[in-house]
């Protein structure tokens, strides 16, 4: 399995997730010139920007680690992009990171981090 294989499985877990959790995915991949939004659900009458990890090895670093301060301001640009296109200017904005440790074929470690960074 690619690199490509293993994310899109990752972001389908992390969606099927999310949506057991009673959050609603409102889009998918969401692409603008400045880059890719993973998933976007609402929680509620909040709306949750979710960037999801998906690694096979640690030998680079955690998944939680890949999601840098850089990382974090170009989520928080999307994020912005994003609440403007849709006119959703009056709703909050949480940024959750979803981390899967892939352990064998059938097999993975799922963790959700709940307001995983916030917006200065």
């Amino acid at each position: 399995m690619d690199r490509t294989e293993i994310g899109v499985r990752g972001e389908n877990a992390a969606a099927a997730y999310l949506e057991r959790s009673g959050m609603q995915i409102v889009d998918r991949n969401w692409r603008s010139g400045r880059g890719e939004l993973d998933l976007v659900a609402l929680d509620g009458d909040t709306l949750v920007v979710c960037e999801v990890k998906t690694r096979t090895t640690e030998c680079r670093g955690t998944p939680e680690e890949a999601v840098s301060p850089a990382k974090q301001r170009r989520l928080t640009r999307l994020a912005e992009a994003y609440v403007a296109a849709a006119g959703l200017d009056t709703c909050s904005v949480r940024f959750d990171v979803i981390t899967i440790r892939v352990l064998g074929d059938d097999r993975a470690l799922l963790r959700h981090h709940r307001s995983a960074f916030v917006v200065d």
